[in-house]
């Protein structure tokens, strides 16, 4: 069809120039070609596109509900790209123009048909590169709209943020391959499809560990039970979260190691937060002695506990009166820090001892030691007393009350 096309506008180029016979005409002919060459490419083009630009900046990108990086995407078509692909056309049709004018229709005829053959690759580029400009201002648009999205919301932090963006950035990227992949060739993205049927069951089978924690990292980011920077207990080990990824969990405890949980674990583990309300109670355990006053006892307590700096004031501390100890009575101080850590919770605790320690002291009221009372039966001739080597050939009688 491209073929009689051509040959029918050819014979009409055939019949335009037998008025050209002669060799002033033909130059003739030509340098008028070229002077409209010449204003069309270097005159009306730059001023068509300027324009056209200047036009389309007023009344399109500078709406404000054009995501800015739409905006910021102007430099993947410059005016000065069009403006330089519009005289190449201009220069390649006033040359196939002249080969027609010196009678060269054979040449013009064959590099037309050439040109012809490239366009549909042309078109597979364009649009492979248009694809790639759309991946690379879809991806920006996405990470501001989540910026803005974060910001506006407590929802989801910064490291959820960047999981989120690079899961929505790998989904973009691989539908924007396989959408080229199915310009250059479809056959061959059935086959792709294929084989990453089959990949994804052998993947599937060996690394379900891998997969479990990859699922139950997303569990993680959107459920949020701890932050990077909480103290938290998982499963028996206490510390700082100090990363969480899609795989695993890190901890650092407070000895300076760090301990790190496949997220499939952390998730069916029982996870203890100790910064999540931003004030923790802490128990105290102290004994008085059987002859003390609970009373006094619990209000010297409470008064020295409400003294310690570190504890907070409301809520108040309190002292129970709980068990029966072998040689004491139990009491159990009960208060509360702000904002707390392992440091400032060992700081509570000791400063607390200190001062339940001193104002007993100061009220006269005994912490007793371990105590044993020894009841003997009453036996004829009184408790005897063995001893051992030489003293054992007189033992010692203790009377009983009998005679």
């Amino acid at each position: 069809m491209q073929m009689m096309l051509l040959e029918e506008l050819l014979t009409g180029v055939r019949s335009s120039l037998a008025q050209l016979a002669t060799t002033e005409a033909r130059l003739g002919a030509t340098a008028v070609l070229f002077g409209l060459a010449v204003s069309v490419a270097a005159l009306l083009a730059p001023r068509a596109v300027t324009r056209a630009a200047v036009t389309f900046d007023r009344r399109v990108l500078s709406d404000p509900r054009v995501p800015e990086p739409v905006t910021e995407a102007r430099w993947l078509l410059p005016p000065s790209l069009v403006v330089r692909s519009l005289q190449t056309v201009v220069v390649v049709t006033t040359a196939l123009a002249v080969l027609v004018v010196w009678g060269r229709e054979d040449l013009a005829l064959a590099t037309t048909v050439f040109l012809a053959s490239l366009v549909p690759h042309v078109v597979r580029i364009l649009l492979t590169v248009a694809l790639l400009a759309g991946a690379y201002v879809g991806t920006d648009t996405l990470e501001s709209w989540l910026s803005s999205y974060a910001a506006d919301s407590d929802r989801i932090n910064e490291h959820q943020q960047g999981i989120v963006f690079r899961v929505l950035q790998l989904v973009v990227l691989a539908a924007v391959g396989l959408a080229t992949i199915t310009l250059w060739d479809p056959n061959l993205l059935d086959g792709l499809l294929v084989g990453a049927g089959f990949l994804g069951i052998v993947v599937g089978m060996a690394a379900r560990q891998t997969l479990g924690s990859l699922i139950a990292g997303f569990v993680l980011m959107f459920s949020r039970p701890f932050e990077i920077g909480d103290w938290v207990e998982i499963d028996g080990e206490e510390g700082i979260v100090s990363d969480i990824t899609i795989i695993n969990t890190r901890l650092r405890n407070f000895d300076g190691e760090t301990v790190v949980f496949p997220n499939d674990r952390a998730t069916n583990a029982t996870i203890t937060n100790r910064t999540r309300r931003d004030q923790l109670r802490l128990t105290v355990d102290v004994g008085v002695d059987y002859e003390t006053d609970l009373d006094v006892a619990v209000d010297v307590a409470e008064a020295a506990v409400e003294d310690v700096d570190v504890v907070a004031d409301v809520p108040a501390p309190n002292v129970l009166p709980t068990t029966f100890g072998d040689s004491s009575v139990g009491l159990k101080v009960r208060f509360w820090i702000k904002h707390p850590s392992a440091p400032r919770r060992a700081k509570a605790n000791a400063a607390v001892v200190r001062a339940v320690k001193s104002a007993f002291d100061a009220n006269d009221i005994k912490i007793p030691y371990p105590q044993r009372e020894l009841h003997g039966r009453e036996e004829v001739g009184g408790f005897v007393v063995r001893r051992t080597g030489r003293e054992a050939e007189t033992p010692n009688r203790v009377s009983t009350g009998g005679d």
